[in-house]
């Protein structure tokens, strides 16, 4: 796809696009062209379904607390994004809550949030300048890094003794995306170079969280938007489509909840996970000595 090829590489333990694109092109991709030209309709997206994103939120830090003593309360989110996630655990009463964004246009729609939030990658250069934490929050950011191994260890080096890492990347190559390529005509719609540069399924997220000084505590997916596709609702390039399985997506997820049934989505939505299916990898792990 656009040139590229995806291995399996054996040296690094998960799927990677080569050729990988130089740290120029990626700058200038998410510091300028990614909400302006790539997501032109994100903000404005995530603004109408942010009563649901916040249910999403609110159970991510219910799992980090349950995993953190009541002291400590310090997050750090790469790649914030429009800071709705900060902004969710400042209401929640955590301490610190820090962002770094590169893109210029979510960075500063986050500061006018009231937020702290950086625009600048994270990188050898400025992850010391940003203090300790006891919670590291990367969602949907290393599938577009081109070395994953140095920025979790990166990630490692800010943690505080026994903080924790909560990293979501899209479950790529999962069983329904290869039944809809090798048996339904689909072209492998998710491999999508430059922007995805790795290709993650559980075991090899959980390999490197490992290889780079984590112990994984508990692992779930996000909703199998997938089975749309095998039901035959071909949401792919129709983005009216798209957004109706989206909405019906958060319509089942937020009647549960309202049914104060948390626990069975999460229960769901692990049992998931063993098994490979989901749109997203969603691991929470702890910093070990290394």
């Amino acid at each position: 796809a656009n040139g590229f090829d995806v291995i399996e590489c054996k040296e690094c333990g998960f799927k990677h696009s080569i050729p990988i694109p130089t740290d120029d092109e990626l700058e200038r991709i998410y510091s300028h062209e990614y909400y302006t030209q790539d997501k032109p309709l994100y903000l404005e997206r995530y603004h109408e379904d942010l009563e649901w994103w916040n249910t999403v939120y609110t159970q991510r830090y219910e799992i980090l607390e349950q995993h953190l003593s009541s002291q400590q309360r310090r997050i750090l989110d790469i790649g914030s994004g429009p800071g709705y996630f900060l902004l969710n655990g400042k209401n929640r009463g955590w301490k610190v809550v820090k962002g770094i964004e590169p893109s210029t246009e979510a960075a500063a729609y986050s500061q006018d949030l009231g937020l702290d939030v950086e625009n600048i990658f994270f990188s050898e250069q400025t992850a010391p300048t940003l203090g300790s934490f006891d919670a590291i929050n990367m969602g949907e950011v290393l599938e577009h890094i081109p070395n994953p191994t140095a920025l979790l260890k990166l990630v490692h080096a800010q943690l505080n003794v026994d903080g924790l890492a909560c990293v979501i990347v899209p479950n790529d190559f999962n069983p329904f995306q290869l039944i809809l390529r090798d048996h339904l005509g689909f072209d492998p719609w998710w491999v999508a170079p430059p922007h995805h540069i790795n290709y993650f399924d559980f075991k090899s997220l959980a390999g490197l969280l490992e290889k780079c000084g984590f112990e994984v505590l508990h692992q779930e997916s996000t909703f199998p938007i997938d089975l749309f596709l095998l039901m035959g609702d071909n949401y792919i390039g129709d983005d009216e489509l798209g957004r109706a399985c989206h909405t019906k997506r958060m319509n089942f997820e937020k009647a549960a909840l309202l049914a104060g049934n948390n626990d069975l989505i999460s229960k769901l939505y692990s049992a998931f996970g063993e098994i490979g299916i989901g749109r997203e990898i969603v691991l929470y792990a702890r910093k070990i000595a290394i």
